[in-house]
């Protein structure tokens, strides 16, 4: 079980003021790391001023115009709640009544399916021939499903006229997209709007983007594995089947009918996944919903579908959306895939959020890393001083942590584990290749951080073509551990400006953007120090 707590006793003295002098900055940086989320949590606006005012900030009139924009959201939060737990109520009332209606359509057409089926036994003699004839211009002419579609859509029709359409939502405030240059600010502020929402908005998530996507496929399978178990849906509507008055054919009817409105249902299943998963509605619990999504990319097809799917359909049903980027929406999709659907999952973030940049040219991130005296978590060369160095701030940790070094086991999402060579209340240690030079990715790395507090990674090497997949898995593994707030040690090659330099096999072209935030990222999380003979 990862113990935060205890990472204040890890070092000595001397290294306590470093990790103490570390905190305040990184603070400074991902203010949200504090204790602000109580119900009474200020407003990020105030938060901002009031970090600038205890100078653990600069001001900025990029970051305080977005935190401006933030507070303003803020405060139409409230009122949006109360309009949505009213709509939920009659939302609620409308899905009861419907259901009860449908219930009622569906014995009127089981009974006159029933009569019909007995009308056509006395007369199937005298017209054998020409049932005959029309099955097979039936089955010539009509493609399979298509009686049941037109049954459906029949009745939904009149349930419209029986119960009326869907109760229409409370218009929502406009969520925002932040983005701009790596260390700008933008994960600080939206941080400082999610805890500030404590207390006000009873639906609130916020996601990495890694963590969001492996969320969503794990909730895909869920879904799906739901879709194929029939028995599960056989049960589900046998409770109310099996007690009509119907004969055993009748009933077999009914269960088809429902067995197909569950397939309906289902063929559409990114909606699916974000009315269920997303935005976690507990029983009972009604109001607005908020999502928080940082780092949002489009990195393959799957992202640029399952995005456009799950975004929009929160978007349509009310979610207010707060996200981060370093790119402005249009800019997103730079390699063309699946252009249609991206397109419109564009038109979507346009019309319901206020696309508003974080301009500053300064990052804030290599700034606050140069301005630390003590640089003592990065290891470079890899020499024989280097790594005596990196050894004795192993052993240090160590000895503070009062625990054996043994190998462990973590849970991975889907059912996996992982298995952590060195293990010691919280601290753990890996090689480059353990964690990147094999089949891992973002949910192993999710799990190496949400169990350890500090982690040690040796033997970095230099970045390059010749392992391009090796590099693109350590940039998700900083990820990972930077937006779970680890503690990190390394010893590498060479120092963290030139990891992405390239050799002679040619440089990272691709991942030249990823390449710098993670170098951002890693001087916040272990500070410099090179080791010379």
């Amino acid at each position: 079980m990862r113990r935060i707590f205890s990472m204040s006793s890890l070092l000595n003295k001397g290294s306590i003021q470093r990790r103490v002098s570390k905190k305040y900055l990184i603070n400074a940086i991902r203010p949200y790391s504090e204790d602000l989320s109580s119900p009474k949590s200020p407003g990020p606006l105030l938060q901002y001023r009031k970090l600038v005012e205890q100078g653990r900030l600069q001001h900025d009139p990029y970051q305080e115009r977005v935190a401006l924009a933030l507070e303003n959201l803020l405060g139409r939060l409230e009122q949006y709640e109360k309009e949505m737990e009213d709509y939920h109520i009659k939302l609620a009332e409308w899905e009861k009544n419907r259901e009860t209606e449908r219930r009622k359509l569906l014995m009127e057409e089981a009974e006159l399916n029933h009569r019909g089926d007995l009308w056509t036994s006395v007369n199937k003699r005298k017209s054998e021939l020409l049932e005959r004839w029309s099955f097979r211009r039936k089955s010539e002419d009509i493609e399979p499903g298509v009686g049941k579609w037109v049954s459906y859509l029949n009745r939904e029709k009149k349930l419209d006229s029986l119960v009326g359409r869907r109760p229409t939502a409370p218009p929502a405030p406009k969520g925002l997209y932040i983005y701009g240059n790596v260390g700008s600010g933008k994960t600080m502020l939206m941080d400082m709007f999610y805890s500030a929402t404590e207390g006000i908005v009873k639906h609130r998530q916020r996601f990495h983007f890694h963590e969001a996507m492996l969320k969503i496929n794990e909730a895909m399978h869920k879904l799906w594995k739901n879709q194929v178990e029939e028995k599960s849906i056989q049960s589900s509507i046998s409770s109310w089947i099996m007690n009509l008055s119907f004969d055993m054919k009748a009933k077999e009817w009914l269960a088809a009918e429902e067995r197909y409105k569950q397939e309906v249902q289902m063929k559409n299943i990114l909606p699916a996944v974000a009315d269920k998963f997303l935005v976690d509605r507990q029983a009972g619990e009604r109001g607005a919903s908020i999502l928080c999504f940082d780092e949002i990319q489009a990195v393959d097809v799957f992202a640029i579908v399952a995005l456009s799917g799950i975004v929009s359909r929160l978007l349509s049903t009310g979610t207010v959306l707060v996200s981060t980027s370093n790119r402005a929406p249009k800019d997103l999709n730079q390699d063309g895939m699946q252009r249609e659907i991206f397109l419109k999952f564009v038109n979507k973030l346009e019309k319901h959020c206020e696309i508003i940049l974080v301009g500053s040219e300064i990052d804030y991130r290599r700034q606050i890393a140069q301005r630390s005296v003590y640089k003592v978590h990065y290891f470079w060369p890899l020499d024989g001083t280097a790594l005596k160095e990196f050894e004795k701030m192993w052993c240090q940790v160590i000895n503070q942590a009062e625990g054996e070094v043994t190998s462990n086991t973590v849970p991975v999402m889907f059912g996996r584990t992982l298995e952590v060579p060195q293990s010691c209340n919280g601290v753990a240690r890996f090689t480059f290749d353990y964690l990147c030079g094999r089949p891992v990715g973002a949910a192993d790395y999710i799990a190496v951080a949400k169990s350890h507090h500090t982690v040690f990674i040796s033997d970095i090497p230099v970045m390059s073509m010749r392992i391009r997949d090796k590099a693109r898995r350590f940039i998700t593994l900083i990820d990972e551990l930077y937006n779970h707030h680890c503690c990190l040690f390394c010893s590498a090659a060479t120092s963290i400006d030139d990891l992405f330099q390239g050799t002679e096999e040619g440089t990272l072209f691709d991942l030249e953007r990823s390449g710098m935030q993670l170098i951002e990222s890693i001087n916040l999380l272990c500070f410099q120090f090179p080791v010379r003979n």
